[in-house]
This record gives structure tokens, C-alpha cells and sequence, in this order.
């Protein structure tokens, strides 16, 4: 029998393999994915019972529309190749497909879900619409039948208005790339809304607008965004990052754009309710000045000047009167006084002339060269008239009468 060297009998081996398995369709669960620097992707496939390893080389990697993940069941399109220098064999996959569920539906949920969780459809990171924009930007196809929508609402809902066209893919490899860059263009020119949009189709012909790199442009620009991709079913990753989603094009201009006859309308009903303010403000200044004047004139300084003057007048008549009254009073008094006053005098007189006789019946009673009776002398000590029982043993008093003085001291003091 020949013997074979290892690498001939792996040599052989990867032969049988590859003519046997050049194309294969095989389902399974994965697992161990792993994503290598070169943008290779290895992982296994398992069942139940086996497993088998498995790798996707770039160029097929890069065109997967979803991400692969552990515990995902696939279906891999590819051929059984062995890897010589370790006598392993693997499946080098062409394609891939989630087992029972489209590959651009589960792309599209996986993104969804990501984004959601990174907050790029935070309710509180949407930016408010301008009631009246000025300057937008329209990011479609220029050959297409959504820009002709758009054109047509916005030239009847809202002429004052610039709108700048931005020609871009909307299906296709490239359409996403070239979305993006119109975003970034437009978002530095300062417009008040940018729309993106496109018509109607498949899932296939709205991918553009679930790939990531578009929903990442329009999370990041500054100027509001407004995503209007197909029909009002359709539902893209940009119509959730976007600040408003619109349901179709032509809706979006009727979203962002007012009304021109409804602004008139309102102009009108402005202007008759202005006309009507102004009115009533008018009466009330007037009401207002009339009221002012007459309070004025009423507070005035000539008012009060004359009120002052009548105050004078009445307090001049008030003190002429009171002097009246006065004098009046006097006059009667004195009267009285001129009809009593003799009587009063004559009075007086009889009154000072009984004093005087009643006086001098006095002195002529007290005075000692009056008292001529014998026996009896008037006695005083120290100048001052007392009586005998007010005198002391030793004391010196005087004794008058009428004719002589005597002076004489108390030797003895006798009660009878």
C-alpha cells in the first residue's frame, strides 16, 4: 500500500471536499461569532447534535444587510472547503439568510432597536419647525414624481418661499452615500427645513433610507429635518431619527408650510379685531381725558385760588358778624354798668364809711390814752401787748397808761 504523507492525504481530502460540496445550503444556529480586524467574520454553525465552523470572508461581509448575532438561526449558502496546514474543514459562506425571516426585515428591526437604544429617537433631542420658513432644502430625485408633488403643494399652499433642490440616488448601492452627503451640504448652508424624501416602492427601493450612515447624518445635523419617504404604511429608520415624519411628500409640504389663504383669513380677522382694540381704546383715553380734565379742573390751582378767596369772604363775614354780635353785647353791658354803677358806688362808699367808723370805734376802745379808767394800765412785754396771766416769774414788762409808762418785773405769780 502507498503511504501518504499528511498534506497529500489533506490535499486529497480538500479535493473529495470541495467537488462533493461546492455549493451547499445548510441551517443552523450561531455561535462564537467573532469580527476579525480584517473584516473577515468567523463563527460556528450548530444543531442539537454537531457543529461546524464557518467564516465569511470581506468581500461577501460587507454586503450582509443585517448583523449577525449569537443564537440567530441562519441559512448559509456556501462551499466545504479544508483548511490544509490543520487538516480542519469549514464552510466558506457566499451568503446568508435569517432562517424563516427576511434578511432586510431583520436588518431593519436590529438597526431600529439599536438606534432607539442610543437615544436617536429621543423625543426631547427633536428640534421645533419654524411656523414660517423662509429658505428649504428639498433632498430627492429631480427626475422623480415626489419633487413634482412637493413643488406643486408648496407653490399653492405658500409662494414666499426660496426652495433649493438637492438632486440625489433614492434607490440602489449608492443612493445612501449620496443622501448623506447632500444632508451634510445642506445642513451648512443654514436652511430653516431640510426634507428628504422620495416616492413609493419595496422595502428593496426604501433600503436607503434605513441604512445607518443616513440616519446618523440626520441625527447630527443642526438644522430641523423632515424625512417624507414613501406612503403613509411606509415606515423607515429616517422617518424616527427625523424631527417630524411625514407620511408622504406632498404631506410634508402641507406640514411645514402655512397656508397662504388661511393666513389672510387670519390677517383679516386680525386686522377687524386690531380695528376694534383700537376703537375701544380710543373711547376709553377719551373717557380717560374727560375724566382727567375734569378732575383737573376741579383740583386746579385757579380752582383752589377761588375756593380760598370764598373761604376768606366767608371767614371776613363769619369775624364781621361775630364783631357785631360783640360789640353789641358790650354796648348792653355797658348800659347796665352806666344804669348800676351809681348804685354800686354809692354802695361802696356806705360800706367804706361803716368800716371806717366801725375802725375807729375800735382804736378809741384800744388805744391806751383812751382808756382813762383808774386802776388799770395796759401791759405789754417785749413791745407787744399781752395779758397778766401771759406773764412769767422774772419777766420785765411795761405798764402804761394814758399819762405814764412803767417797767416792773414779776417777783411772784398767784392763781385766784
Amino acid at each position: 500500500m502507498h503511504i501518504l504523507t499528511v498534506s497529500s492525504l489533506n490535499e486529497q481530502i480538500k479535493s473529495l471536499l470541495e467537488e462533493s460540496f461546492s455549493r451547499v445550503l445548510v441551517e443552523g444556529e450561531l455561535s462564537r461569532v467573532t469580527f476579525h480586524n480584517s473584516g473577515h467574520i468567523y463563527f460556528t454553525l450548530k444543531d442539537e447534535n454537531s457543529t461546524i465552523k464557518a467564516v465569511i470572508f470581506k468581500a461577501n461581509a460587507t454586503k450582509l444587510k443585517f448583523q449577525l448575532q449569537e443564537g440567530l438561526k441562519v441559512v448559509l449558502d456556501g462551499a466545504v472547503t479544508l483548511y490544509k496546514p490543520r487538516g480542519e474543514y469549514q464552510m466558506n459562506c457566499f451568503t446568508i439568510q435569517p432562517s424563516g425571516y427576511g434578511a432586510l426585515a431583520l436588518a431593519y428591526e436590529q438597526l431600529k432597536n439599536r438606534l432607539s437604544n442610543q437615544g436617536y429617537f429621543d423625543l426631547s433631542r427633536k428640534k421645533e419647525l419654524p411656523k414660517f420658513p423662509k429658505k428649504i432644502a428639498l433632498i430627492t430625485s429631480a427626475t422623480g414624481a415626489a419633487l413634482q408633488d412637493m413643488l406643486r403643494v408648496a407653490n399653492g399652499r405658500y409662494r414666499a418661499l426660496e426652495i433649493d433642490i438637492y438632486d440625489v440616488l433614492v434607490q440602489g448601492d449608492s443612493a445612501a452615500p449620496s443622501i448623506v452627503k447632500a444632508i451634510n451640504l445642506a445642513d451648512a448652508k443654514g436652511y430653516d427645513v431640510i426634507v428628504v424624501g422620495r416616492g413609493g416602492g419595496s422595502i428593496e427601493d426604501l433600503w436607503a433610507f434605513n441604512e445607518e450612515i443616513v440616519a446618523d447624518a440626520i441625527f447630527r445635523a443642526r438644522t430641523p429635518m423632515v424625512s417624507a419617504v414613501g406612503h403613509e404604511i411606509d415606515w423607515v429608520i429616517s422617518d424616527f431619527v427625523a424631527d417630524l415624519r411625514a407620511p408622504t411628500p406632498s404631506a410634508a409640504m402641507q406640514m411645514i408650510l402655512p397656508d397662504s389663504n388661511e393666513l389672510l383669513q387670519y390677517m383679516d380677522s386680525l386686522s377687524s379685531s386690531m380695528s376694534q382694540r383700537v376703537s375701544q381704546k380710543v373711547y376709553n383715553s377719551k373717557q380717560e381725558l374727560a375724566h382727567l380734565l375734569s378732575s383737573y379742573s376741579q383740583h386746579s390751582i385757579e380752582k383752589k385760588i377761588v375756593h380760598k378767596i370764598q373761604e376768606v369772604k366767608q371767614q371776613k363775614e363769619l369775624f364781621s358778624q361775630t364783631i357785631a354780635f360783640k360789640i353789641e353785647n358790650f354796648s348792653k353791658n355797658i348800659e347796665q354798668i352806666k344804669i348800676r354803677f351809681p348804685n354800686i358806688i354809692e354802695s361802696k362808699i356806705n360800706i367804706a364809711q361803716n368800716q371806717v367808723t366801725y375802725l375807729l370805734k375800735m382804736l378809741e376802745s384800744n388805744h391806751p390814752k383812751l382808756k382813762s379808767k383808774k386802776g388799770f394800765a395796759q401791759i405789754s412785754l417785749e413791745s407787744v401787748v399781752v395779758d397778766i396771766s401771759e406773764l412769767k416769774i422774772d419777766d420785765i414788762f411795761e405798764l402804761q397808761s394814758d399819762k405814764i409808762k412803767v417797767s416792773a418785773k414779776v417777783l411772784n405769780k398767784i392763781d385766784i
